[in-house]
Order: C-alpha cells, then sequence, then structure tokens
C-alpha cells in the first residue's frame, strides 16, 4: 500500500476532528493507525517514521510544558490573591475626582506646570456645587488640598462622598493643564473573571493597575 495514501487519510482524519488541535493521544493512534496499514512488501521509510515519532515527541512535551507552566500560574495567581488582601484597611491613590468625606477630605491633583492661581470647585454627591476654594499659586508636580467638609457659607456638610474639578492658570491667565486624583480606604477585595479588583470605602470598584500609590 502506498504510505502517502494513508498521509492522505490521516489529514482527513485530522480534518474531521474539528477545529480543536490534535492531542498527543489522537497523534499516536493514527500513527499506529498508519502502521497497521503499511505493505510488508513496501514498509514505511526509516526516516519518514523516525521524523513523526520525533514530532510526537516534541508534542508531549510541548503538552507537559503547558501542563506545568498552568500550574505555575495558578501559583502565581493564589500568591497575588493572598497579597493583594494585605491592602484592605490601606489607603490608595487612583485617576479620579472623587473624595471621601468624614471629618476632612484629602484631594489630590497634578500640574503639568507652575500655576500662580488654582481654584477647586467641590460638588455633592448630586453634582451641585457647595464650595469653590482659592488656594493660590502652586508649582509644577503633585499637590494636596485638604476640605475642612464646610461648603461656602460655612456650614459643616454630612459625610459621603464628594467630587471635585481643579481649575489652573498661568501668570499671564492661560490655562495649565492639571489632573485629579482620587484616594480612599480599602474596604474589599474582589476575583471576577480571572481578574483582581479593590472596592474602596466611596462604593469605586478598581482595577489593581489603576493603583497609583499605596499609604
Amino acid at each position: 500500500m502506498d504510505i502517502s495514501t494513508i498521509g492522505s487519510v490521516s489529514k482527513v482524519s485530522s480534518g474531521s476532528i474539528g477545529a480543536n488541535a490534535l492531542g498527543k493521544q489522537d497523534f499516536l493512534n493514527l500513527l499506529l493507525k498508519q502502521l497497521s496499514y503499511q505493505d510488508p512488501m513496501n514498509p514505511m521509510d526509516s526516516t519518514q517514521f523516525t521524523t513523526q515519532l520525533s514530532q510526537f515527541s516534541s508534542l508531549e512535551e510541548l503538552t507537559n510544558i503547558n501542563s506545568t507552566l498552568s500550574d505555575v500560574l495558578a501559583f502565581q495567581q493564589s500568591m497575588q490573591n493572598a497579597s493583594v488582601a494585605n491592602l484592605i484597611g490601606k489607603t490608595v491613590k487612583v485617576d479620579g475626582n472623587s473624595a471621601q468625606l468624614s471629618d476632612k477630605a484629602e484631594m489630590n491633583y497634578e500640574l503639568s506646570a507652575d500655576a500662580s492661581a488654582v481654584d477647586i470647585s467641590i460638588y455633592d454627591g448630586s453634582g451641585k456645587l457647595v464650595r469653590t476654594a482659592n488656594i493660590g499659586a502652586r508649582p509644577a508636580g503633585s499637590q494636596s488640598y485638604t476640605w475642612d467638609g464646610k461648603d461656602s457659607f460655612g456650614n459643616t456638610l454630612p459625610q459621603g462622598s464628594y467630587s471635585f474639578d481643579i481649575e489652573a492658570r498661568d501668570i499671564s491667565g492661560n490655562p495649565v493643564p492639571s489632573r485629579s486624583i482620587a484616594s480612599g480606604t480599602v474596604t474589599e477585595v474582589l476575583f471576577e473573571r480571572g481578574l483582581t479588583y479593590i472596592k474602596l470605602n466611596g462604593g469605586a470598584k478598581i482595577n489593581l493597575s489603576e493603583i497609583k500609590s499605596i499609604g
């Protein structure tokens, strides 16, 4: 029997299996089937047989490597989950403009250049403007403003989640680009669909990659 014909049958068989790739057991079954159909008067070429055995050996090695990598990744994931749990109770900073008012609230931001005037507008949960703070000149870089929790009339506002906007200008009155940074205390760690999130005391759910710093 012509060995090339058996090769064609093998290709058809592999195609009929479907879109999934052949496993090492499928490969071995096809090789044994090919051997059972060979013509004793015209046996398979030894070089071709050696090549197929090498292919099978490589497939088995790749399968074992894949299994080992899966175990390593599972172990790494479990270690990460355990370490992330240590974030509970810690303060983290992320991109955003929310602030949690207790007795006071810290509002962090970054300026791309020196500013001669910086105004911070503070809004309550419904989006109502409750306070505008004029904090004067500030240099470029990371900045922080501590809000006393009072509105424009000196009234103490209730604890909860607030938001803020930064408006900065240079000495010529031109806008200075800024970026607001939210901070909060980690209250919960969530594991969803292979990803890890933290939940802040204001209710925001944050991906680990969004964390800028941990205090």
